[in-house]
């Protein structure tokens, strides 16, 4: 399906919090919107357990990476416009950590590509999440099977799997 016009994409990577609704009124400005998904990731508590998480990156190629995921939806739906943001550093517990959106002239489009979006960066994005629990001290999180499956909906996705040397501290 080709796309509405050559989409704006915006992609950041970023210690500091993000506006969302800076981001929603940017991508209102675009022609052709009639639609605009977003998904907005929260650092959760786990049950009272969790402090914060702690994302790490390789600066550069994660923004690269991104822009890639990001033109293969371009690629996929008919789209105005993609905005994807995601923080690295330490992550309090209620903060954002990452924001899609996306936009089109209709829905459907918009929330396939957010959706695959976001399946894209749990699975293949080059960041690496460490926890640190309220009590005791934290670890490296270990790529989890359900995201690998939701992201199989799909296709070969581009981009290697992202994982954690665990030896590295």
């Amino acid at each position: 399906m080709p796309a509405i016009a050559e989409p704006a994409i915006v992609v950041r990577v970023a210690a500091d919090a993000f506006d969302i609704a800076r981001e929603i009124a940017a991508l209102r400005t675009l022609a052709g919107v009639g639609a605009i998904v977003t998904f907005t990731g929260v650092c959760r508590d786990e049950g009272g357990t969790l402090a914060a998480l702690e994302l790490e990156h390789y600066p550069g190629m994660a923004e690269a990476e991104i822009r890639r995921a990001a033109e293969e939806a371009a690629a996929r739906w008919p789209l105005a416009g993609i905005s994807v943001i995601h923080r690295f550093g330490r992550i309090a517990v209620g903060d954002d950590i990452v924001l899609v959106a996306t936009a089109s002239t209709h829905r459907e489009a918009a929330f396939a590509a957010a959706s695959f979006l976001m399946d894209y960066l749990k699975t293949r994005a080059p960041f690496w999440k460490k926890e640190h629990p309220v009590a005791a001290s934290g670890g490296w999180v270990a790529p989890r099977a359900e995201d690998d499956a939701a992201a199989a909906r799909w296709g070969k996705m581009k981009g290697p799997r992202q994982e954690r040397d665990p030896s590295v501290t």
